[in-house]
């Protein structure tokens, strides 16, 4: 028998991991989907800027709990039965926030939602991982490079057309529409399998505490923490310290000798190419989250864009991928993957640094050079480091490392995006103090370019000479503070270059994988 028959992949086996990508796809969707409409969601359910931030926040707290215990619960009930009852409830709560009329209401569903969305990512690598042979991997990786990497950059278009055209809560039966699709691949893809109910009550239920109440405080933290002045805040300082002490807790049972059946294997972390792999994922995440939230901001806030318009300049980072990373797998069996993982980042860091120098003629026209360049890196970063990380990973290990995986990149972004935040902000106050030192009243060229505009007021309606001097000074006030805030953005894409280049320069540290040929094989 010939090496292709031996590993000929059965259909069921292709459907299965059809469905699995799609519902990692969708829970991705869903996040940038939502934080596009946020506005109009707040205003449709009757609550204010401040707190509609936990709409998202929700959701991403019930996500990064779950992806941990994924590997863990998936051995308990089979992959089968997690995966596709979590795909019901997803969709059954989906449906139910388009329904809500309350903001507490919202809140409870939302985190519900990402509890059970959260499950969709990470057991849609295992389904790669397991139900491909090691020659049509790179392939599966492709695929769900696409759910990681495309959905992010087109969610804000999609958020932005659905809610203009139907209105708010039909960004949530979005998902019903992939979701009618992927059932019926999962029930008819994957092999029932028996559940073994006995690791449930031999679980290391200290480790599932002690995460959920680390990790859980941590995205509050870094959601919260910017609005709320980080540790000018008694809830934020006291989160953080939650934190810390429940994470160490963490780590300590996690590595204790007498801990038999830990929630996950941490010491994956001790592979070469696994740790310098993730160090390169987290930073991804770092970035990739941060940009994805920053051009949009930048492009509001600078030059009054639309949540619709800012979609549209997003695509451009999305579309091009749907070119190249089908071609990926190719690639990958002709090019070390090792060159093609540095190359994606040394061009996503390229694409970063053209954005230092930001004025006002740099608009959405002006991005789309630097956010194609992106396009190409990001597609040449995500299916060699997923096929380098997985390389050599034992079955038994596939839920840990999938796990840890897709937490790291997640948790990377929640990082990158309350980083950026924060940087943003000091930044513009920092720009401004510099721009208003040079700046004074006493200053001729200053008087010169007050006594112009007062002109220019007066010639166009406003006759009174006191009245045209304070639109005047006010005009001038607002021009000085647009002036830093494009300064304070072009350092904050600074900031993520220097990120990208800590994944590029971790990628640069991982070893050739064994047999070229056949990535992910062992």
């Amino acid at each position: 028998m010939s090496d292709t028959s031996a590993e000929a992949i059965p259909l069921k086996n292709k459907v299965a991991v059809a469905g699995a990508l799609l519902g990692a796809f969708m829970a991705v969707l869903n996040i940038q989907v939502v934080n596009t409409s946020l506005p109009d969601i707040q205003g449709g359910i009757g609550t204010g800027l401040d707190n509609g931030g936990w709409i998202s926040t929700a959701y991403l707290i019930g996500e990064i709990i779950v992806i941990p215990l994924s590997g863990w619960l998936m051995g308990v009930f089979s992959l089968r039965r997690y995966l596709i009852s979590n795909t019901v409830l997803f969709l059954v709560f989906s449906a139910a926030c388009g329904l809500v009329s309350t903001f507490p209401e919202m809140v409870v569903l939302r985190a519900i939602q990402g509890f059970t969305g959260g499950v969709l990512i990470p057991l849609a690598l295992v389904c790669v991982i397991l139900l491909l042979p090691p020659r049509a991997r790179p392939v599966g990786f492709s695929m769900f490079a696409l759910t990681a990497t495309f959905a992010p950059a087109i969610g804000p278009t999609i958020g932005g057309w659905i809610t203009d055209a139907y209105g708010w809560r039909y960004i949530f039966f979005l998902n019903l529409i992939p979701g009618a699709l992927m059932l019926p691949a999962l029930l008819w893809g994957l092999k029932p399998e028996p559940m073994h109910l006995d690791r449930l009550w031999r679980g290391d239920w200290l480790g599932v505490f002690t995460m959920a109440l680390g990790l859980g405080t941590l995205q509050t933290v870094l959601e919260e923490g910017n609005k709320d002045d980080w540790f000018g805040s008694a809830f934020i300082t006291r989160l953080t310290i939650i934190s810390a002490l429940s994470m160490a807790l963490f780590f300590y049972q996690e590595f204790r000798p007498g801990n038999k059946a830990p929630l996950v294997n941490l010491r994956l972390f001790g592979r070469w190419n696994f740790g310098f792999s993730s160090i390169s994922n987290f930073m991804l995440g770092f970035v990739l989250y941060a940009a994805v939230y920053l051009i949009p901001i930048y492009l509001a806030e600078a030059h009054g864009y639309s949540a619709r318009q800012s979609g549209l300049v997003m695509a451009w980072i999305g579309l091009p991928q749907l070119l190249i990373i089908p071609c990926m797998p190719w690639l990958m069996k002709r090019i070390d993957p090792r060159r093609l993982l540095s190359l994606g980042f040394l061009l996503f860091f390229i694409s970063l640094m053209m954005n230092l120098s930001l004025g006002p003629n740099d608009s959405g026209p002006q991005l789309l050079i630097p956010n194609l360049i992106r396009a190409v890196g990001q597609a040449l970063v995500f299916p060699p480091i997923t096929m380098i990380a997985t390389a050599g990973i034992a079955p038994e290990d596939a839920g840990s490392a999938s796990a840890l995986f897709n937490m790291l990149r997640n948790l990377g972004g929640a990082v990158g995006i309350a980083t950026v935040e924060t940087f943003v902000t000091n930044r513009e106050k920092f720009h401004s103090f510099i721009i208003n030192q040079n700046v004074s009243l006493l200053n001729p060229a200053t008087r010169e370019r007050i006594a112009a505009m007062q002109q220019y007021f007066q010639t166009h309606g406003l006759t009174n000479a006191d009245s045209a001097r304070q639109q005047a000074i006010i005009l001038l006030g607002k021009t000085l503070k647009q002036q830093a805030n494009y300064f304070a953005y072009g350092d904050a894409f600074g900031l993520l270059a220097m990120g990208m280049l800590v994944a590029l320069l971790a990628s640069l540290c991982i070893r050739r994988v064994a047999g070229k040929a056949a990535p992910g094989g062992h």
